[in-house]
């Protein structure tokens, strides 16, 4: 039996990058998965792509509370139940220092990322309750680390909503232990996708830019390791163990990965994929 057979999911941001991944995975074991984008043809070439009767699209600005709503009721309306919700749109700003960048450059990943993951929360909490179980992944990323080492420069908008994202995860956690909904946090490591921003370099990435290149050919991982990670935690693995943290890119992983980067490049090995 595959792992979420009979499971009913959610990935919002799942047309594309670690999202489309984990829709892929959840798919490929067994679950029905409805897609979001802001964008519903986004969402349907997605959905096109995997070639699959349970996977359904739909468009959803998860910024707004009644769009989140609206699609948590369409799914169980459509599938009759509901089990995870992957809270894995976002967005990051421009590469910039805070002064050169628009106010509304830093307030989009915390109405995308915070408030996206807030209303994701909000709107499938009331259901899973009811039904006395349900899984939650809450994506983590650059800002949300415990150590000062974590440079987020020019990027403070999104990192303020990953380090709000941690906390918000484990505070739930606690708010409902016991009540059998895992609420948990999943850092997929770096990927190469456009959330980078490489595609629309400013100044200060370009003065960056060889050495942010060297960082993604040691660390960046394609996003199927993050979405066998989420697989594990929708899974019936995770069971009991709300509040559960989980990383791509966990310390030993990141040493094996510098300690290998000399081999790799000399082999020709760094995966450049972008996704």
């Amino acid at each position: 039996m595959k792992r979420l057979e009979h499971k009913v999911a959610i990935v919002t941001g799942g047309s594309r990058g670690i999202g489309k991944a984990i829709a892929k995975a959840f798919l490929d074991e067994g679950a029905s998965v409805v897609v979001t984008s802001r964008r519903q043809t986004a969402a349907d070439a997605a959905v096109a792509s995997f070639q699959h009767s349970n996977a359904v699209a739909m468009a959803c600005d998860v910024s707004e509370y009644a769009a989140v709503e609206r699609v948590v009721l369409e799914t169980i309306e459509r599938f009759g139940r509901l089990d995870v919700l992957v809270n894995n749109a976002g967005v990051a700003e421009a590469y910039q220092r805070i002064i050169d960048a628009p106010l509304e450059a830093w307030y989009e990943p915390i109405d995308v990322n915070l408030k996206g993951t807030y209303h994701g929360c909000r709107a499938v909490l009331p259901h899973f309750l009811r039904q006395g179980k349900g899984k939650i992944i809450n994506m983590a990323g650059a800002g949300s680390g415990d150590s000062t080492s974590d440079n987020t420069a020019c990027i403070s908008g999104y990192a303020a909503s990953k380090a709000a994202i941690k906390r918000l995860t484990f505070s739930l956690s606690q708010e409902y232990k016991n009540s059998g909904v895992e609420i948990m946090l999943l850092n997929p490591g770096l990927v190469r996708t456009e959330i980078l921003g490489l595609h629309k370099p400013t100044d200060e990435l370009r003065q960056r830019a060889d050495a942010f290149e060297i960082i993604r050919d040691i660390f960046a991982q394609p996003p199927s390791v993050a979405a066998e990670l989420a697989v594990k935690m929708a899974s019936d693995w995770s069971n009991g163990k709300s509040g559960l943290y989980l990383s791509a890119l966990s310390k030993w992983r990141a040493q094996q990965l510098l300690w290998s980067y000399p081999i790799r490049r000399w082999l020709g090995k760094i995966d450049k994929t972008e996704y």
